[in-house]
């Protein structure tokens, strides 16, 4: 299955040049733990990511060290080194891609390198559980109607 059908396409994000205020506040509104940072603020189907910001980001280098998040760029506090995953890409690649890298996020791209969506770790592990119980449900059918014939049998 390609990463494109099962990830999230409503992407929260953030131009690099925002304050660290901007994004705890995006983070708030939104209910979530990281943004996508991108370069400036392009029409949606130009937005190049350039890499991530989480909660903690913003609490390690912003809160903790008694910055003004208001005077602090995201880009001083982003991580840089960002791993992406193309929108065709299967499953067994994101899976690798977060474990070698230690994320439970990525950005998702097109061939162009647009951001088109965001996979977090609690998408496959949903899509991974649905997969399992189908299998699971299947074994199990197997099993009664191989009961079934060896008590016709008898």
């Amino acid at each position: 299955m390609a990463i494109g059908e099962i990830c999230s396409r409503t992407v929260v994000f953030i131009a690099r040049d925002e304050s660290c205020l901007v994004a705890a506040r995006l983070m708030r509104e939104h209910h979530v733990g990281s943004l996508v940072v991108v370069e400036g603020r392009q029409e949606p189907a130009c937005r190049i990511p350039v890499g991530m910001i989480t909660d903690r980001d913003l609490v390690v280098g912003v809160v903790a060290l008694g910055l003004d998040p208001d005077k602090v760029l995201v880009e001083a506090v982003m991580r840089p080194q960002l791993v992406l995953v193309r929108e065709d890409e299967g499953v067994g690649r994101a899976i690798a891609l977060m474990r070698a890298h230690g994320v439970r996020r990525l950005p998702v791209v097109d061939s162009a390198g647009r951001l088109v969506g965001v996979l977090a770790a609690d998408d496959l592990i949903e899509l991974l559980g649905e997969e399992m119980a189908a299998l699971a449900a299947m074994l199990g059918r197997e099993q009664r109607r191989e009961r079934e014939e060896r008590r016709a049998a008898l």
